[in-house]
């Protein structure tokens, strides 16, 4: 269940604080709309079309990365949409080969570039890479402070970051990502991560939220999402929002965008959310690399 009062943008997506919660700020909060738009393995040639739709249908946060080789594509899609530039939330990610700082700042420069825009709301590095380049990411991520110095940059994180690596970045330079993005969703609920992200100030992101449809074909979440008349997309979407993650669906299809976005419409009872929480598989629900296993390109 969502909190009773939660700020909503225009189109009704819940808008999570940045940086900790609002009691007894003294400034304006900044805040990430808790459904976006994945573009991850959305080809170049399609790319431009399908992110306009997704503007179109009412996503307000669109999330992309170097590695996906699709930026120009997203920056062509925001400058035909019209839409003002301070309406769309827009988060890239550092690719792996690019983890030396100089050149994490020359392909931080060009990502701007590709997206025509002067700062993105939102930079990851998209993977720690412990045992590459010396095991220095938290170098790497003085480097990303940097950007937000300059004003390019409105909030960096982290993504596929584990406990130890978010330990790391602590202990050795005192400051905790805003944004951890990481793979999570019923099977693989992650909640040793999420749990140290959260009681850090920070707030969670979750790719393949839909856990790439591996297991929609379970009979409980099946019986359930028949029980509230929603499909199994949009029972398994609706129980991250209301654990209260950051979750960023992709479809190539209008049609599909606009049922993930009718997540919005309802919400879950106690049995349903009981119901996904019992589906937790721990490690054997994980649909994609183990950070500490990623030290090169993907």
């Amino acid at each position: 269940m969502m909190p009773s009062q939660v700020m909503v943008d225009s189109f009704g997506v819940p808008l999570l604080p940045l940086g900790g919660d609002d009691e007894g700020s003294s400034k304006p909060v900044a805040r990430i709309p808790q459904l976006g738009f994945g573009t991850y393995k959305i080809a170049p040639e399609n790319a431009q079309e399908i992110v306009e739709n997704a503007l179109e249908v009412g996503y307000r946060h669109i999330d992309t990365a170097q590695m996906y080789g699709n930026e120009s594509e997203v920056g062509a899609a925001l400058q035909a949409s019209g839409i003002p530039r301070s309406q769309v939330f827009l988060t890239t990610k550092l690719n792996n080969p690019n983890h030396e700082p100089d050149i994490a700042r020359r392909a931080f420069t060009e990502s701007l570039q590709r997206l025509q825009t002067d700062y993105v709301d939102l930079f990851l590095i998209h993977w720690p890479m412990p045992e590459a380049y010396g095991g220095d990411y938290p170098g790497l991520w003085r480097v990303l402070q940097e950007f937000v110095a300059e004003g390019r940059a409105r909030h960096v994180g982290v993504s596929n970051f584990e406990v130890s690596h978010l330990q790391r970045l602590l202990t050795e330079t005192g400051i905790f990502p805003q944004v951890n993005q990481v793979e999570a969703h019923p099977w693989f609920a992650n909640n040793a991560v999420r749990d140290f992200t959260k009681a850090n100030g920070g707030v969670i992101e979750a790719w393949s939220p839909l856990a790439r449809g591996r297991f929609f074909d379970t009979p409980a979440l099946l019986e359930t999402a028949k029980r509230l008349g929603r499909t199994p997309a949009q029972v398994v979407l609706r129980w991250a929002i209301e654990r209260g993650d950051v979750v960023i669906p992709k479809s190539n299809h209008a049609e599909r965008m606009r049922e993930n976005f009718a997540v919005l419409e309802f919400e879950l009872d106690a049995p349903a959310r009981a119901t996904l929480d019992s589906l937790n598989r721990g490690e054997s629900g994980r649909t994609g690399s183990h950070p500490d296993r990623v030290n090169g390109a993907k």
